[in-house]
């Protein structure tokens, strides 16, 4: 799949591995990198939905977005480039149709609440 960023400090952290250590920690860096790769690797997001790291859609004022699990209770946040996101006729996003992303943040998003 292909992978954009947000913004500059984001990619920044992605592709620079001492930058990535010291703003994440070995932990989340680590965890980071593998759901990073398994979204490269990935043809569309259906490839990645079963995989560890429990990728599920997120609701209410997240709609459109997806996550996944770093370190608890991080989040990897990311939204589909497809632009609408592609549904079938019961609303249901179709993850097969999707073959890019865009990473949005790294958060603990249950902490916003």
């Amino acid at each position: 799949m292909h992978i954009t960023f947000t913004d500059k400090k984001l990619r920044k952290i992605a592709n620079d591995d001492r930058v990535m250590m010291k703003k994440l920690g070995r932990l989340r860096a680590d965890k980071f990198k593998k759901r990073l790769d398994q979204l490269k690797f990935a043809t569309n997001l259906e490839d990645v939905r079963y995989l560890p790291g429990k990728y599920h859609e997120l609701k209410n004022d997240r709609k459109g977005q997806w996550a996944c699990d770093l370190d608890q209770p991080y989040r990897l946040i990311f939204a589909p480039h497809e632009d609408p996101i592609p549904t079938n006729e019961d609303g249901q996003y179709m993850w097969n149709e999707m073959f890019g992303v865009e990473i949005l943040e790294i958060i603990n998003y249950h902490k916003e609440k």
